[in-house]
């Protein structure tokens, strides 16, 4: 391994954009203890294509809602306030995620979409176990992969030595800490502190893959690490090199989950993708 890799991709952490101003702007208002509809339409109208996007994911198959929603207003009436922000939240990251991500074989908008797909996993999943506060797992879910925009250039040109891993079994992201000194999860951690995240989503993030491995186990982690599994396309031979068809049996006993009811959300899961794949058509 070049030795001035890890400083390099500080670098690139450090001039790594601001968190887009929408979402800023959002999660400010977010914090009050009460928002109306009004100041929600407000941000998302000045950012011109940006209530179009909302509006879109609203009526994507993830949320089924009974009838397509014409207005932010009709959105909010049916989603409510804070389903609906955690909705905005992922439209005002497309643009930082629909870029083409060359490294890891990821086309324009192939991210945005996976990422879409988890985050509303993990807030179903949640729901699902009947969890408290279910939409907080929306976020770390949606922002998971973030740091693959910064290593994408880096794994472009490490792909020699990562494919050789790969071809050894070695999951990726171990492949990646060990070619590049660091993988895209511990490097979306780094983003999301620079963003100023509390410290349950950075590590819901940055523990995403291995859950186990934190010192104190977190829902947040865990959540992330079932809802990236089941929105992986080969989820029965376990993407992204991950240990064997069924994720950690720990992980499902702590969520009372017993691996058949795993699978089962996880093939209604893959039946939602296509749907939002057919929904969301990325120009």
């Amino acid at each position: 391994m070049d030795k001035n890799i890890p400083d390099k991709i500080l670098q690139e952490v450090s001039i790594f954009p601001s968190m887009p101003k929408a979402v800023m702007k959002l999660r400010t208002l977010l914090a009050k203890e009460e928002v109306s509809v009004e100041e929600i339409e407000k941000i998302l109208r000045q950012d011109p294509g940006l209530a179009a996007n909302v509006l879109r994911l609203a009526n994507s198959p993830f949320f089924g809602l009974p009838s397509k929603v014409g207005t932010l207003k009709h959105a909010v009436t049916l989603l409510g306030i804070k389903r609906f922000s955690k909705i905005a939240v992922g439209a005002c990251m497309d643009k930082t995620m629909e870029v083409a991500v060359p490294g890891y074989g990821l086309s324009a908008g192939e991210l945005w979409l996976h990422s879409i797909a988890v985050s509303n996993t993990a807030e179903a999943l949640a729901r699902y176990r009947k969890l408290d506060e279910a939409g907080d797992y929306f976020t770390p879910a949606l922002l998971h992969d973030l740091g693959k925009l910064v290593l994408a250039n880096f794994v472009n040109k490490a792909r020699p030595e990562i494919d050789d891993l790969l071809a050894k079994g070695v999951p990726l992201v171990i492949a990646e800490k060990e070619v590049l000194g660091t993988d895209h999860a511990e490097i979306g951690a780094l983003i999301l502190g620079k963003w100023s995240f509390p410290k349950v989503l950075i590590n819901a993030v940055r523990w995403h893959h291995y859950p186990e491995a934190m010192a104190d186990s977190s829902l947040h982690s865990e959540i992330v690490y079932l809802a990236n599994l089941m929105c992986q396309s080969n989820v029965d031979s376990g993407s992204e090199g991950d240990q064997s068809n069924a994720p950690y049996s720990s992980v499902l006993e702590r969520l009372g989950l017993k691996p058949e009811q795993y699978f089962a959300f996880a093939e209604r899961t893959r039946s939602w993708q296509e749907k939002l794949s057919e929904t969301l058509v990325l120009e």
